[in-house]
């Protein structure tokens, strides 16, 4: 049993069997055929999904996993050439972390074989940023739901593909784990579509929420089965990947012009100076504002003169705030939710 972070609302809980969990432990070992040379990283809070993937990914290969707790990272070149790591999974935040500390210099990782990341979206910036650093290591962004059992799509960083078909500075969130489908729906349910909600089905699907109320709204019932609408929204960019645009709910309406949160932070990213940026929503007087928050080592005035390259003067956004470094929960994800309470505080003042 999984519980939902709760940061659009009461957590949830999500009811994982062990058919979700041996489709996917199957799924991972044909990928990634670890052996028992290989040394794991253990990064995540064990109540985060993602620490499954360390843990039973060493133990299935016979190999070794390593506690690799936060202050580590701060000198990780030191703690990885020490104990051999060749797998690392986290959340891409942890490379702005490294970054930060100056410790992802080119070739600084010689040991990796693998550079996974998942639980938010992956920068293309970052991933070129790693890849220097891990010349040997295959790196790779993972996508996937607590409902959809850990990892469900993976896109594969190519230096020569990728670029072409990021969405705002974003890698994709790639293809389909064997066995698992998707469709695209619109607000309405209707499918077919190249741009909308990701909706999957498969046998990492869950049974259902601990809280049957909690289902409502939640499933697409679509040729006799049953698809869980994520609340992301997906583009067709190939074959069978896709790239990713953003939350449903991270779309909104400023000043009379609809706009796409990920867009602003796209831009937000893009401006000199800046390490992170993340654009959230505050009502002021009963309208909906842009509150941008960056951490780096740009001005305010840079920030904003810079946005006004990307954008609109109804698009930039109207609070922009410096930050030594952006909040973040136990995962390691930058919390919007506590920005979004951070911005409520400011314009309260």
């Amino acid at each position: 049993m999984l519980f939902t972070s709760g940061s659009t609302g009461r957590p949830k809980g999500v009811p994982i069997t062990h058919g979700n969990v041996h489709h996917y432990l199957e799924t991972i070992e044909r990928r990634y055929r670890f052996t028992e040379n290989d040394v794991f990283t253990q990064s995540f809070e064990i109540t985060f999904d993602l620490a499954m993937f360390d843990l039973f990914g060493a133990w299935g290969s016979g190999a070794t996993v390593v506690s690799a707790p936060a202050y580590v990272l701060r000198r990780f070149p030191e703690f990885a050439a020490r104990h051999g790591i060749t797998v690392w999974f986290s959340t891409p935040s942890t490379i702005s972390v490294l970054a930060k500390a100056r410790s992802l210099t080119p070739g600084a990782l010689p040991s990796l074989r693998w550079s996974l990341f998942c639980g938010e979206p992956l920068r293309l910036r970052d991933a070129q940023s790693w890849q220097a650093a891990a010349p040997n290591s295959l790196v790779e962004n993972l996508y996937g739901p607590r409902e959809l059992t850990i990892s469900c799509s993976v896109h594969r960083y190519d230096p020569d593909v990728s670029p072409g078909i990021c969405v705002n500075g974003i890698l994709p969130i790639g293809a389909m784990h064997d066995g698992m489908q998707y469709l695209i729906c619109d607000d309405r349910g209707s499918t077919g579509m190249d741009e909308g909600e990701l909706c999957v089905t498969g046998p990492q699907l869950f049974p259902g929420y601990l809280d049957p109320c909690d289902d409502k709204g939640r499933f697409l019932s679509h040729g006799s089965r049953q698809w869980y609408r994520t609340g992301d929204r997906v583009r067709r960019c190939g074959t069978d990947e896709l790239a990713y645009l953003g939350r449903t709910d991270d779309q909104v309406k400023v000043r009379g012009q609809r706009v796409e949160l990920a867009e602003i932070d796209s831009g937000l990213n893009r401006c000199e100076g800046v390490v992170d940026g993340v654009t959230v929503t505050v009502e002021v007087n009963g309208e909906t504002e842009l509150f941008a928050f960056y951490s780096g080592s740009s001005t305010r005035a840079s920030v904003e003169g810079q946005l006004g390259e990307f954008f609109p003067p109804a698009l930039i956004p109207r609070y922009v705030e410096h930050l030594s470094e952006l909040p973040r929960n136990s995962n390691g994800k930058i919390s919007r939710m506590a920005l979004r309470t951070l911005a409520r505080d400011r314009i309260g003042r």
